[in-house]
């Protein structure tokens, strides 16, 4: 009887961006990689909904491996689904009412309107936030310092200097997830050290130098939920609020993807010999038909039928993502860098 082939297991990096709700799709990819024995995980960079996927699974994997990672991804967005506030619920109502589009949701239009008028300091002086409840109840942030399984990189922008931030698993907190995810539209800067945090994705969503800095795979996978093109120019006020968003919050991922073209060229073309220039690997996973079609108002969505059907997209993606490119893990860049983002 002949014996069956060893199993090759190639191992990863993976840069996971921020999009509220959206970050469900990311839940469903990082579950179909958990579940395939040939995929290891070695460093995770995320931002805002990236950072609390990737949290989840680094807690779950020292539990409970592989399967206690998804276990963890699956409670945490369990969580997600019971948390919302009562004002985020009726723009969840009335989205689905308008098919998720912002401007046809006039819950979510009169929140909109209001974050212009009105500070979260103003409108939310208790700073009340469903997600550090979810947080401080599924996360051991003292297990998860000590985290062996994974290497984590969490950015945040630095509201006085406007630099990124990146906080390494060591540093690993509520206040850090928090200060990766606060929009300040809603959320008053979250403080860290003396500094003031918001949102990562305007100056990191996700950063990718982290993983080349720090981690030995030259293989980066970056799990996409802000699609980067879009064939119809908007011309709505909510459409373009909305294109926006996406172009903003894109930027700096842009930026990094033409620095690693630049030094990919250099170092192929012979130009330069510097051992220190790391050469690079790049892979994306990605929906845009899927999400396209998704609303700005649908972040705020946490119904857990909608937060399902995102899982199952990212789960189908990712799964065949890897019958099409498992051999080029190791190898060679699956994805057209000057195609895709230059």
């Amino acid at each position: 009887m002949a014996r069956p082939e060893p199993l090759t297991v190639k191992t990863i990096n993976l840069a996971l961006q921020g999009g509220g709700a959206h970050g469900a799709y990311t839940w469903g990819v990082l579950d179909a990689l958990l579940a395939d024995e040939r995929i290891a995980i070695e460093g995770i960079s995320a931002t805002s909904a990236g950072a609390m996927n990737a949290a989840a699974l680094a807690q779950g994997m020292m539990m409970g491996g592989r399967e206690g990672a998804r276990v963890a991804l699956d409670r945490f967005w369990q969580a997600i689904s019971a948390q919302s506030s009562p004002l985020m619920r009726v723009v969840q109502m009335t989205g689905r009412l308008f098919g998720g589009r912002a401007d046809a949701n006039p819950a979510f239009f009169a929140l909109e309107s209001m974050t212009r008028l009105f500070s979260p300091y103003e409108l939310n002086p208790f700073d009340i936030n469903p997600l550090r409840d979810v947080l401080s109840e599924l996360i051991d942030f003292d297990m998860l310092r000590r985290c062996t399984a994974v290497r984590l990189f969490v950015s945040a922008t630095n509201v006085r200097s406007g630099k990124i931030r990146v906080f390494e698993t060591h540093e690993m907190s509520a206040a850090v997830l928090l200060a990766s995810a606060c929009l300040p539209q809603f959320f008053r800067a979250v403080e860290i050290e003396g500094e003031a945090y918001w949102d990562g994705g305007y100056m990191g969503n996700p950063a990718i130098f982290p993983l080349i800095y720090h981690c030995r795979s030259p293989d980066v996978i970056v799990v996409h939920i802000n699609p980067i093109r879009r064939d119809d120019v908007p011309t709505t006020a909510s459409a373009i609020m909305d294109r926006v968003n996406e172009v903003s919050f894109n930027s700096s991922l842009m930026r990094e993807m033409r620095a690693i073209a630049f030094v990919t060229k250099l170092i192929d073309s012979g130009a330069v010999r510097d051992k220190s220039l790391k050469r690079v690997n790049m892979h994306s996973i990605e929906s845009d038909d899927v999400m396209r079609k998704l609303g700005l108002s649908s972040k705020y969505d946490t119904d857990a039928g909608f937060l399902g059907e995102l899982r199952a997209a990212g789960s189908a993606s990712a799964r065949n993502w890897l019958v099409a490119h498992y051999d080029g893990i190791g190898r060679e860049s699956t994805v057209d860098i000057r195609a895709k983002y230059l």
